[in-house]
C-alpha cells in the first residue's frame, strides 16, 4: 500500500508479516506510531488477515498525512481504504472514501500519481458493469499516468484493467499479452507485496472466466511459491489455495484438491465470505464428484449462504439424484438471469447436460450453439473441447451416432491435450455409446474400459455406477466378501482416518491395520483410499 520499493515492506517480507504486525502494534502501545510506520502496520495487517485493523490503520494514516498537510499520501491512504472496503463488500463507506480522495486532490489542485490509482476502482465498476471498453480506456489513462511517474504499482494494476477488459471484449489474444505483461512484472519483484497479490489472483480470475486454463494453471503455481516465499501471508494465501484446489480438481488430484479447499475455508481469523463462497463450492463441486451427496449437499448450501452461486453444481447433483425437473428449473432460471457472457459459458455445458437428461433436446441444441459461438470467438483449447462434447452429445442423444463421432473425438483429444482426465473419461463414455450404436462393439469396449479405469482410479464413484452395466466388471482375485474387521476398518477409511488414528480407534497395531487396508483394496478392486471412501460412501458403508 505504500511504495512498492519502500524498505519497510522489503523487510517485513523477509521477517514475517505477522511478526511485523505484532512488533508494530506493540511500539504503537508504547507511542503512536508516525503516518509512515502507521501505513505499513496497516500493510501487515491486511496481508496477515485483518482488514478490519487495517482499515483502522489506514484511517490513522490519513489524518496523520493531513494534519502534516501532506495532502499526496493522505490521499494513498484513502484509496487502500475504500479498496479494502470495497472488497469486504462494504460499498456505502468505499464509496464515501473514494470520494473524500478525489475531492481531496480536486480542492489542492495536485497534479500527482495518486489521480491514477483513482481510476482504477472505476475500471473495475465498469468491468462488473459489463462495459469493458470503458474499464479498457480508464486503464489507458492509468497507464499514461504511471509511465509518467514511473510508478511500478500502478503500471501493473493498469495492465491487470486493460488486460481483463480487453479478453472481455474479444476473448484472449493481446487481451493475455496484457495480463502477461502484468505477471513479468510481478515475477520480476517489480511492485509491492499488497499489488503483487491483487494482480496474481486478478489474472487467475480472469483466465478461469475465459477458461484459459493453461494459464490459469502456469500462474497458480507462480502464486503458490510466492504465497510460500511469504512468512505469515494470510490474504492471498486464502485466494491461492482456492486455485489451487481448482486446479487439482482438474487435474485428476481430487484429495489433494479436497484438501486446500478444507484449508482455505479454515485459513486466517475469518475468511471473507466471498473467499468462504468459492471454498465451500469447490468442497461442494469434489463430493459430488466423489459420489457424497449429502456433504456436496451441505457444501453448496453453504456456498449460497457466503454468496456464491451453487449453480451449476447443484443442478448437477440433482440430476445425478433423479431429481432431473428440479435440476432443469434452476439451472434455467439461473441462465435466463446471467448476462454477463462469461459467467454465461460456466452454466452452458451443464445446462446441454441438464436439458438433455430432461428430454429438452430443442433447448440442448441452443445451448450448444451458443456455447460454439463463444468457442469460436475466443478460442481456448477447453472452450472448443467443451464445445465440441455438447455438440456430440446432443447429436447422440438425437440418434445420430454418425455425425456426433467427430465433435466427441475432438473433445476427447483436447482434454487429454489439457491434461483432464475425468473430463476426458466422461467424453470417452460418450464415444463408447456412439461406437455400440453403430455396431462396433470393439471400440465401444476399448472407450469405457478406459474411462472405467479413469474413474476407479480418481474415485469417480457416480460414473462408476452410470457405467457399471455399460461393461462386465472387472476380474478380480480371491474373495470379494470382506471380513467384519475389513468392515469396520472400512468405514473408519471413509471417515477420513489415517492407518495410525485407525489402530488407536481399534486397538490393534498400525501395521494391522495397513493389512486391513491393502486386503480391503485387493479384495474390492479399488486403487486408493480415496476410492475406497467412494465406495463406502455409495455402498452404504460409510
Amino acid at each position: 500500500m505504500t511504495d512498492g520499493h519502500a524498505p519497510d515492506q522489503e523487510t517485513s517480507a523477509w521477517r514475517g508479516w505477522g511478526e511485523t504486525f505484532q512488533r508494530l502494534r506493540e511500539e504503537d502501545r508504547r507511542a503512536p506510531l508516525d503516518a509512515a510506520d502507521l501505513e505499513v502496520l496497516a500493510v501487515s495487517a491486511f496481508l496477515t488477515g485483518r482488514d478490519g485493523a487495517c482499515a483502522d490503520q489506514l484511517a490513522r494514516a490519513h489524518r496523520a498525512f493531513l494534519d502534516r498537510s501532506e495532502v499526496a499520501p493522505a490521499v494513498r491512504c484513502a484509496f487502500w481504504l475504500a479498496m479494502v472496503l470495497m472488497n469486504r463488500g462494504e460499498q456505502a463507506q468505499a464509496s464515501g472514501w473514494f470520494s473524500r480522495a478525489h475531492a481531496l486532490l480536486d480542492r489542492h489542485g495536485l497534479d500527482v500519481v495518486e489521480r491514477g490509482y483513482l481510476l482504477v476502482p472505476a475500471a473495475m465498476r465498469a468491468l462488473r458493469e459489463g462495459d469493458p471498453a470503458e474499464a479498457g480506456a480508464r486503464g489507458e489513462r492509468a497507464a499514461a499516468i504511471a509511465e509518467r511517474f514511473g510508478d511500478t504499482d500502478l503500471a501493473a494494476l493498469a495492465l491487470l484493467c486493460r488486460g481483463t477488459a480487453m479478453v472481455r471484449l474479444s476473448g484472449t489474444g493481446r487481451g493475455a499479452d496484457l495480463l502477461d505483461q502484468a505477471m513479468v512484472s510481478v515475477l520480476a519483484g517489480e511492485v509491492s507485496a499488497v499489488v503483487t497479490g491483487i494482480v496474481y489472483c486478478g489474472v487467475i480470475d480472469t483466465c478461469r472466466q475465459v477458461f484459459d486454463l493453461g494459464r490459469a494453471r502456469e500462474w497458480t503455481a507462480e502464486l503458490t511459491r510466492w504465497c510460500d516465499s511469504q512468512p505469515g501471508l494470510v490474504t492471498f494465501h486464502d485466494e491461492c489455495l482456492v486455485h489451487r484446489s481448482a486446479v487439482l480438481r482438474e487435474s485428476g488430484h481430487w484429495p489433494q484438491a479436497l484438501e486446500a479447499a478444507r484449508q482455505a475455508c479454515e485459513q486466517g481469523p475469518g475468511p471473507r465470505p466471498k473467499l468462504l463462497g468459492m471454498a465451500r463450492y469447490q468442497q461442494a463441486e469434489l463430493y459430488r464428484l466423489l459420489g457424497s451427496s449429502a456433504r456436496a449437499e451441505r457444501a453448496y448450501l453453504d456456498a449460497d449462504r457466503a454468496g456464491h452461486s451453487p449453480q451449476p453444481g447443484l443442478a448437477l447433483l440433482r440430476t445425478g439424484q433423479g431429481r432431473v425437473a428440479e435440476a432443469a428449473a434452476s439451472l434455467g432460471r439461473a441462465l435466463a438471469e446471467e448476462r454477463d457472457p462469461l459467467a454465461r459459458l460456466g452454466l452452458l455445458p451443464p445446462y446441454v447436460e441438464v436439458m438433455l437428461a430432461a428430454r429438452e433436446h430443442g433447448r440442448a441444441r441452443e445451448a450448444a450453439g451458443e456455447l460454439a459461438r463463444s468457442a469460436a470467438e475466443r478460442g481456448t483449447p477447453v472452450l472448443a473441447a467443451m464445445a465440441a462434447r455438447a455438440r456430440g452429445s446432443v447429436l447422440l442423444a438425437e440418434d445420430e451416432a454418425d455425425a456426433c463421432l467427430v465433435p466427441l473425438r475432438l473433445a476427447r483429444d483436447a482434454w487429454r491435450e489439457a491434461g483432464h482426465p475425468y473430463e476426458e473419461a466422461r467424453t470417452a463414455v460418450l464415444l463408447g455409446l456412439a461406437c455400440r450404436r453403430l455396431g462396433d462393439e470393439e471400440g465401444a469396449r476399448m472407450c469405457l474400459s478406459s474411462a472405467r479405469t479413469v474413474f476407479t482410479g480418481l474415485g469417480a464413484a457416480p460414473d462408476l455406477e452410470r457405467t457399471r452395466d455399460l461393461l462386465p466388471p472387472p476380474e478380480r482375485a480371491g474373495s470379494t466378501r470382506l471380513t467384519p474387521r475389513e468392515e469396520e476398518v472400512l468405514r473408519l477409511v471413509a471417515g477420513g482416518l489415517s492407518n495410525r488414528a485407525i489402530a488407536g480407534e481399534l486397538v490393534i497395531s498400525e501395521r494391522t491395520a495397513a493389512h486391513h487396508v491393502s486386503s480391503i483394496l485387493a479384495k474390492l478392486g479399488l486403487p486408493s483410499r480415496a476410492a475406497a471412501t467412494a465406495y463406502a460412501h455409495r455402498s452404504g458403508r460409510a
